[in-house]
């Protein structure tokens, strides 16, 4: 953790104004309190940033209580997620955008360990946070981004097709999964996000993800559709058709009898190649080398390529081929092949340090979710209930919202952060469920 520094009167003044602002969203007055509350509460110094032990650390002499509003507030209150994220956005946008204009919308899934099966959404799947398949939660976001900072501006929980086949309709009605939720993928509710943003006139930027959402052809032509462009990362087995390449035209009707044939064709001879083989086929003064921010100790530099390609997966479903994108691959120096592969519809003027810089931003968030976890508690809520575990993200990326702001623009992280005061914890007081 940062040094910390402890809380001026401006600072718990600084804080009380913003939530002022803030609370017009909650829909009523009672619930203030209980907000103002649990925001400092993910604040506090402590390991878990659960409801007991946040209880404990805010009022130590009435634990129950205090325990009995903020479970009401996050677990039962109908506020809106949605309503709050907008207030944080209106509040921290601006002070982002004074450091530098927003360059990117990075798309993100990120998995939480559960040992339980009964909390929402709780299937075996692949942890990022772990890097294996485990038991867990994965929440799908869209965080705006510049240089300096990023914040999250939609969160939604990923719930695994399993929970809605008819044997799992009675836990789905334990955890309040709302009847109008059904099944979506990741890059499904991805796409929503997106599109959510651009009706609410988020500052635009360039949408950046990993690759399990760039091998995705439906999302990216999604994106295409709603005129935002993008720099993906792909797989190397991805195909695409080099500059000056194309499919067939569709064949021409031999007869006048059945539909005119209006799919373009490939051929043994004439046919995409695999992202891999047209950066091996690129010559050797096509890589540059490029740096594209400061590292802990000196400049993060690498060598790149960029060349112009027709993305080529399930074009033979389509009438004409698909518009030309940026292939950027990266190939250091050291390396016997090339590392990364991005997919991008930036500006076909775009420079190549440009599309490095723009593409490689997705650092920025790893850092600011690594910390949103660890500081704030975004992991750590143990109820049960689709409601419970997104108003606890919406606090949590509202006191990140208060922090960043505190902070300038700049990330929370990247300075000494502000320390509230707290009521000493009674000594051998213990959380139920912490380690023996």
């Amino acid at each position: 953790m940062n040094d910390e520094l402890a809380a001026t009167d401006a600072d718990i003044a600084r804080l009380d104004a913003y939530i002022d602002r803030l609370s017009g969203a909650l829909g009523h007055a009672d619930r203030v309190f209980p907000f103002r509350s649990y925001l400092i509460g993910t604040m506090l110094p402590g390991k878990r940033k659960s409801i007991e032990p946040m209880s404990a650390r805010l009022d130590p002499e009435n634990v129950p209580r205090m325990h009995q509003k903020l479970q009401h507030f996050i677990a039962t209150s109908p506020w809106q997620d949605d309503a709050v994220l907008a207030r944080v956005r209106e509040e921290v946008i601006p002070r982002m955008q004074d450091r530098e204009p927003i360059q990117a919308w990075i798309v993100d899934d990120s998995g939480m360990p559960k040992k339980g099966k009964l909390s929402v959404g709780v299937a075996h799947q692949y942890c990022g946070q772990l890097g294996k398949q485990a038991n867990c939660q994965v929440a799908v976001s869209l965080s705006i981004a510049n240089s300096f900072a990023s914040l999250p501006v939609a969160y939604q929980l990923y719930m695994p097709q399993a929970w809605f086949e008819d044997e799992h309709a009675d836990k789905r009605k334990k955890c309040k999964v709302p009847v109008d939720i059904a099944f979506r993928t990741k890059p499904q509710i991805a796409l929503q996000q997106i599109s959510e943003a651009l009706e609410a006139d988020v500052p635009r930027g360039v949408v950046l993800a990993d690759a399990a959402y760039g091998n995705n052809t439906a999302f990216r032509t999604g994106l295409t559709a709603l005129s935002t462009q993008y720099s993906l990362n792909i797989q190397e087995t991805t195909t695409a058709w080099p500059d000056g390449e194309a499919p067939l035209k569709p064949p021409r009707r031999r007869s006048k009898r059945g539909r005119k044939p209006i799919r373009i064709r490939r051929t043994r001879r004439r046919h995409p190649v695999r992202v891999r083989d047209l950066a091996h086929a690129l010559p050797e003064s096509a890589f540059k080398r490029v740096s594209w921010r400061e590292g802990t100790a000196k400049p993060l530099t690498s060598r790149f390529a960029a060349t112009r390609v027709r993305p080529a997966s399930g074009d033979t479903a389509l009438s004409a081929p698909r518009e030309y994108e940026w292939l950027l691959i990266e190939w250091p120096k050291d390396e016997n092949a090339p590392t990364k592969y991005w997919l991008s519809t930036m500006s076909e003027a775009t420079s190549l340090v440009d599309l490095v810089t723009t593409s490689m931003l997705r650092w920025r968030i790893e850092r600011d979710y690594q910390n949103l976890k660890q500081e704030l508690g975004l992991g750590q809520y143990e109820g049960r209930s689709w409601q419970g575990f997104h108003h606890h993200a919406t606090v949590c990326i509202a006191a990140y919202g208060f922090l960043l702001i505190t902070q300038g623009g700049f990330s929370p992280w990247s300075s000494p952060r502000i320390r509230f005061p707290q009521p000493p914890v009674p000594d051998g007081f213990r959380p139920r469920g912490a380690p023996r």
